[in-house]
């Protein structure tokens, strides 16, 4: 299988304590630092918000795609990702994901039916399926 697109980004520095984050473009150019809720200073970006920025713009490019195949009129539609850090009991970490999805312009039947055939659909929903837990969350408006 050819890839349709491939990414690259290059992380230096010291990671997640004031390192660099950077795609192959340049277009992509992120500080990095620690979250203030794990002890560093907050002053960049982290994984944990890339992942974040990147599930959210995937799914919702998938509920838009999925939509269009539908033919429902969606409006006003949004995806927040909520992704969450656990530790492990071996001294390692675990991601959760809770995805927040937000459709105007159609019933509750039609919203879940679109999600969830995006669900299938986004790439970041097939990496993480059995891996991580991923709860998604479907209003209408």
């Amino acid at each position: 299988m050819s890839a349709l697109y491939t990414a690259s980004a290059t992380s230096t520095g010291d990671a997640r304590s004031g390192g660099n984050t950077r795609s192959s473009d340049g277009i992509l150019n992120i500080d990095m630092a620690i979250p203030t809720e794990m002890g560093g200073s907050g002053k960049g970006s982290n994984p944990e918000q890339l992942f974040a920025a990147g599930y959210a713009t995937c799914f919702h490019s998938a509920v838009k795609l999925v939509a269009g195949q539908m033919k429902a009129p969606i409006t006003d539609s949004a995806v927040t990702a909520d992704v969450n850090l656990f530790p492990t009991d071996e001294g390692g970490f675990l991601l959760g994901v809770a995805l927040h999805v937000e459709l105007g312009n159609v019933d509750q039947e039609t919203a879940d039916a679109i999600v969830e055939k995006a669900h299938q659909v986004c790439p970041y929903s097939n990496a993480t399926r059995g891996n991580i837990e991923v709860t998604v969350n479907v209003e209408v408006g």
